[in-house]
């Protein structure tokens, strides 16, 4: 029953900055991720964040330009995405794991990041 509201997205140009929120309808929870999905490709990791440790990590793509982080009053997870790249463009996904599970097992509708050149 957790659910995972996602809003941001948009479409900007290349070199500029967006950020996308996630709503996790649970505070019970071990990891909090994003994903993407570009056209023709197979989804990828993008960045995680473990809740407790408040550690995080990237994919090799992204490190140095996106940073995810957590509102622990708000109870929001965003990824804070600058210095965009057309090949950025992709559907994003916000996703959780929860305790007791291995893997990321809830997800969010998706939106849609298109970076222009």
């Amino acid at each position: 029953q957790v659910q995972l509201v996602q809003s941001g997205g948009g479409s900007v140009q290349a070199g500029d900055s967006l950020t996308l929120s996630c709503a996790p309808s649970t505070r019970n929870f071990d990891i909090g991720g994003w994903f993407r999905q570009a056209p023709g490709k197979e989804r990828e990791f993008v960045a995680a964040l473990r809740r407790v440790e408040n550690t995080t990590t990237y994919s090799e793509s992204v490190k140095g330009r996106f940073i995810i982080s957590r509102d622990i009053y708000k109870n929001t997870l965003s990824l804070q995405m600058k210095k965009l790249k057309p090949e950025d463009t992709a559907i994003y996904y916000c996703a959780a794991q929860l305790p007791a599970t291995s893997d990321f097992g809830t997800w969010s509708q998706g939106t849609l990041v298109v970076v222009s050149s």
